[in-house]
């Protein structure tokens, strides 16, 4: 079978491996559809253990099942997470699920970018969803950075009228405007693009301001709210600026969410933060309940998934898929899709 191997975001070359053998409770699973995240362009990320196959975002065909194997068959259209927790840990115990160190550490073989893929047997129980019919792979491969976004604004307890700053108006930070929307509140949106300011407001921002352009009086001048601060700050990009940002709009008892981090160390204003009670959280990963509900919203159109997906490559054209991402140009979501069978 081929794989795509990541060596760089200029390097990734399509190799042939065997397809994996799976036990008697694992499945395999053909590749149809497997997203490229805006984290699989990280390299100071990534690189660090390159060489290797990315690909978390993947949704596909059972074609083969261990003998022990029950709830999935030949034939099944599912999605599958390669993240899950054990639920036997203290973190799982507490419901502290992306804590888990199985939720680290375990993974599918030997990723999403390739075409066969052997689902270990935790995966196969607690991450391996059977699709609604009528849902596209495509779209099937945005449940989990859905639900990614789910986890993390579940920590932020947005309420209605809410102002919520979203910066960075990616694919992330297109999700977490529709999320944000969905619970009432008013989103304001910035970015360096004017083509993802235009598609913020196409998926529901109330107001944009390119990054550039953007300040402390910003929110104010608009009169959004009273203070002109945001209630909840949603950092979706991993820029110096994005940081400056998020720290001079977040008001009083006001919560910043890094949904991404930049490569170096965060400094904070600590005493401002002090005084006037602001709380910083982080966000990794997503549990199988954020799955589940990820999965709920797409199939019930709640969240448009399907539109956000602007640019679609076969395997052998991986590395025109990454030049895309890297690049942050107009483009949305791009998904590394399944040559037609023959």
């Amino acid at each position: 079978m081929k794989v795509a191997v990541y060596y760089s975001n200029t390097d990734l070359r399509i190799e042939e491996r065997p397809v994996p053998r799976i036990s008697e409770d694992e499945i395999l699973v053909r590749m149809m559809a497997s997203g490229i995240c805006g984290t699989d362009v990280i390299e100071w990320y990534r690189q660090q253990k390159a060489p290797r196959v990315l690909g978390h975002e993947m949704a596909g065909e059972v074609v083969e099942t261990g003998s022990r194997v029950s709830g999935f068959r030949k034939g099944d259209r599912v999605f599958v997470s390669h993240h899950v927790p054990c639920y036997e840990c203290d973190h799982c115990r507490n419901s502290d699920y992306t804590a888990c160190e199985a939720l680290h550490t375990g993974n599918y073989e030997p990723g999403g970018f390739s075409e066969y893929i052997r689902v270990p047997a935790m995966n196969v129980r607690y991450g391996t969803f059977l699709l609604p019919e009528g849902m596209r792979y495509e779209e099937a491969a945005m449940i989990e950075p859905l639900a990614c976004v789910i986890a993390g604004q579940r920590q932020l307890e947005i309420g209605k009228r809410d102002t919520v700053l979203v910066i960075g108006a990616g694919v992330s930070g297109l999700l977490h405007i529709q999320m944000a929307k969905l619970k009432g509140a008013i989103v304001v949106a910035t970015d360096i693009s004017e083509y993802r300011l235009g598609k913020a407001l196409e998926f529901g921002a109330d107001h944009v301001f390119h990054a550039d352009e953007f300040s402390e009086d910003a929110l104010k001048n608009k009169k959004i709210n009273k203070s002109g601060l945001a209630r909840r700050v949603i950092v979706c990009a991993g820029a110096r600026q994005a940081l400056d940002h998020a720290v001079r709009s977040v008001g009083r008892r006001g919560v910043i969410l890094f949904f991404a981090v930049p490569a170096d160390d965060i400094c904070l204003p600590s005493a401002r933060f002090w005084r006037d009670e602001i709380a910083v959280s982080f966000s990794y990963g997503a549990a199988p309940d954020d799955l589940r509900e990820a999965l709920a919203l797409i199939e019930g159109g709640k969240v448009n998934a399907g539109k956000m997906i602007t640019h679609r490559y076969p395997l052998s054209d991986i590395q025109k898929g990454f030049a895309l991402v890297a690049g942050a140009g107009e483009s949305l979501k791009v998904v590394i899709v399944a040559a037609p069978s023959s």
